[in-house]
């Protein structure tokens, strides 16, 4: 199937405007929305039944699985998991929540991060260290020259008798690098770290087999570039752990299992989670492999075209590149997160660009996404503008 601007209208997005931000929280496609209208209908019209007999509780064996086991098993498929070890969270935020939390921590406890944490989940480990008195080390991966065996080899050696935990980007949010993570796991687990992968931008992005990675929590996204709607992610979660594991939230499904423990919280709107095999679906409607190699090729020519354009540096091999990549502007557009703002916001606002701006390494970079209703003229108008 082709690609590009054309393919525009399975999305509701503003037919104006050029979106290169699809990374940041997500668009779902009408097909899926529609879909998760269908749901809703569908569950106002015998809501008790629904939300207390076939969504959490099973009370009759000729009916199968409840409608959360059944999309965590086709999610899990999706994802090179077992349905048995994946429950869903609200967002990835959530789920590295619940593990800080079902972590015992003491003062002189290590927690390991790197310098490319998303910044919310770094709060939350910050708020963890300071209540329980843990330290937090953060680890300096190689960028903006990236080595993947040099940031193997940092994250190992921040790893001591005392690491109760390491958290490791697959897709950074920032700087978009894909890291060595299968290789970053394996080292980490060598010296003794439970491990736990932040991959909120890898499902549907990347091909992903997380039985593969082994870490012992694999956190991700599905409303970023898996189509579901927001706000829908999941956990995978090793044996191991499952028991000694809880949701932020604790209710009715406290020690009823690991799966109903986290599906069954209380009241909430289930329909992102049962929709998201609508999102895996539309995927594979497009042609997923043909999707990823697209969007990977766009992004790739994106890095090119506009440090060319800008006549700026591009450190990175392809090999680090997914769907998105981060491209250094010229450096009269400044260096400070101030400056980012308002070229963020001058984009948007003078020339209806919307694409995600940060400070970093002391320049100001974009990082544009690249999906199925982009094309080489979005990123033309972008390097246009920012001259």
């Amino acid at each position: 199937m082709a690609f590009g601007r054309f393919l525009l209208p399975l999305w509701p997005l503003d037919p104006v405007a050029t979106y290169l931000n699809h990374g940041t929280v997500g668009v779902v496609p009408i097909r899926v929305a529609e879909a998760q209208q269908v749901l809703r209908a569908r569950i106002e019209r015998h809501p008790s039944k629904f939300m207390l007999r076939d969504l959490w509780t099973f009370t009759g064996s000729a009916d199968g699985p409840t409608q959360m086991r059944r999309a965590a098993a086709e999610v899990a498929a999706f994802v090179g998991a077992r349905g048995d070890d994946l429950v869903f969270v609200d967002n990835t935020s959530t789920g590295v929540n619940a593990v800080l939390r079902s972590t015992p921590l003491a003062c002189g406890d290590e927690l390991v991060v790197t310098d490319h944490i998303y910044g919310g989940l770094l709060t939350a480990v910050n708020y963890t260290a300071r209540t329980t008195g843990a330290t937090v080390r953060v680890v300096e991966m190689p960028y903006p020259a990236f080595d993947p065996a040099l940031a193997v080899e940092r994250i190992a050696a921040a790893v001591t008798p005392r690491t109760k935990l390491v958290i490791a980007d697959h897709i950074a949010a920032e700087s978009a690098i894909v890291f060595p993570i299968a290789d970053m796991v394996r080292a980490c687990k060598a010296k003794g770290a439970t491990v736990l992968v932040d991959g909120a931008h890898v499902p549907g992005a990347l091909s992903l087999d997380v039985s593969a990675i082994g870490a012992d929590y694999y956190v991700a996204n599905l409303h970023k570039w898996a189509m579901a709607p927001r706000s829908s992610a999941f956990m995978v979660v090793a044996p191991a752990h499952q028991s000694l594991l809880h949701p932020p939230v604790i209710s009715w499904g406290l020690d009823q299992g690991f799966t109903q423990e986290f599906d069954w919280v209380g009241t909430r709107d289930p329909s992102p989670w049962l929709c998201a095999p609508d999102g895996i679906r539309f995927l594979q409607d497009l042609g997923y492999n043909a999707l990823r190699k697209y969007n990977h090729d766009l992004a790739w020519h994106a890095a090119q075209y506009l440090t060319g354009e800008w006549g700026t540096e591009l450190q990175i091999d392809e090999s680090a590149v997914g769907c998105m990549v981060s491209v250094m502007t010229p450096e009269s557009i400044g260096t400070t997160k101030a400056d980012a703002v308002r070229l963020r916001d001058r984009l948007l606002f003078e020339h209806n660009i919307e694409v995600q701006v940060h400070a970093r390494a002391g320049r100001v970079w974009v990082r544009i996404s690249a999906q199925a209703y982009n094309d080489r003229a979005d990123i033309e108008r972008l390097a246009k503008a920012v001259r």
